[in-house]
C-alpha cells in the first residue's frame, strides 16, 4: 500500500500541537507537520510566505491539511506544488465567505490598533485568534499558541482580512464545525459538517475530523 503523505499548518499563531489528537493509520499515512515562519517584512506577500512554507515539503503530490489561517496559508501553497489533495479545516475558501465584523475590520482597518506587541498577554491573544471562552484557557493557549514574534501576528492578521482569494479554488475538501463563532457556517458553502464544532474543534473534535479525513483521502 502506497503511504500518503500528509502536511498540516496549524492555525494563526498555533503551533502543530493542535494536531496532537488526530489519529490516522500509520499503515496508511505518513504526518508531517509545519511551523511558522517569521515574516521577511510587513510587506512580504502571501504567495512569497506560502513559497517559503513550501520549501518545508520533500514529498511530491501531498495532502496539505490547514486549520484557520492556516487553510488559507494551504491554499496559496496548492497553488505552487501539485497536491493530491488540499484539505481546509476551520477556515475559508474565498474571501467572500468572511463574516460581515471581519470585513468591517478590514475596510476600517481597525485591527491595526490591535496591541500586537501584547503577545504576551495571552488572554488577550486566545480571544482574539479564538473567539471563544474555555476553562484553563491560558494554560491551553500558553501550550498551543507558540509564535510570539512581534512581526509575525500584525502580518497574519493583516494577510487574513486582506486575503484576494475572490471565488473558492476548484477541488478543495472543507471540514467545519456548525457552531463555529469566527467563520459562521451560515457564511460557507460547499463544507463538510462536524455537529457541535468550534473554532477550536481540531482539539475537542479530534475523532470524528480523524474519521473524516481518512473517508476523503
Amino acid at each position: 500500500m502506497e503511504i500518503k503523505h500528509i502536511y498540516f499548518v496549524p492555525g494563526l499563531a498555533a503551533s502543530s500541537q493542535i494536531f496532537e489528537y488526530i489519529n490516522l493509520p500509520k499503515e496508511q499515512f505518513k504526518l508531517h507537520f509545519l511551523e511558522w515562519l517569521v515574516p521577511e517584512s510587513q510587506s512580504e506577500s502571501i504567495a512569497h510566505y506560502a513559497k517559503r512554507m513550501c520549501d518545508g515539503i520533500t514529498h511530491e503530490n501531498p495532502v496539505l491539511i490547514g486549520v484557520s489561517f492556516g487553510g488559507v496559508m494551504v491554499q496559496e501553497m496548492s497553488k505552487l506544488i501539485k497536491t493530491k489533495k488540499t484539505i481546509i479545516i476551520s477556515s475559508v475558501k474565498s474571501n467572500q465567505e468572511m463574516p460581515k465584523r471581519l470585513k468591517l475590520a478590514k475596510a476600517t482597518k481597525a485591527y491595526k490598533l490591535f496591541p500586537t506587541k501584547a503577545v504576551s498577554n495571552l488572554e488577550n491573544l486566545a480571544k482574539y485568534a479564538f473567539g471563544e471562552t474555555a476553562k484553563k484557557r491560558v494554560d491551553l493557549y500558553r501550550k498551543y499558541l507558540s509564535m510570539r514574534d512581534n512581526d509575525y501576528l500584525p502580518w497574519a492578521i493583516h494577510n487574513v482580512l486582506n486575503w484576494q482569494q475572490e471565488n473558492p479554488l476548484p477541488n478543495i475538501i472543507h471540514i467545519h464545525g456548525n457552531n463555529d463563532g469566527v467563520f459562521p457556517i451560515k457564511h460557507l458553502k460547499n463544507c463538510k459538517v462536524i455537529e457541535g464544532g468550534t473554532h477550536a474543534m481540531i482539539l475537542n473534535k479530534a475523532k470524528p475530523i480523524s474519521k473524516l479525513l481518512i473517508e476523503v483521502i
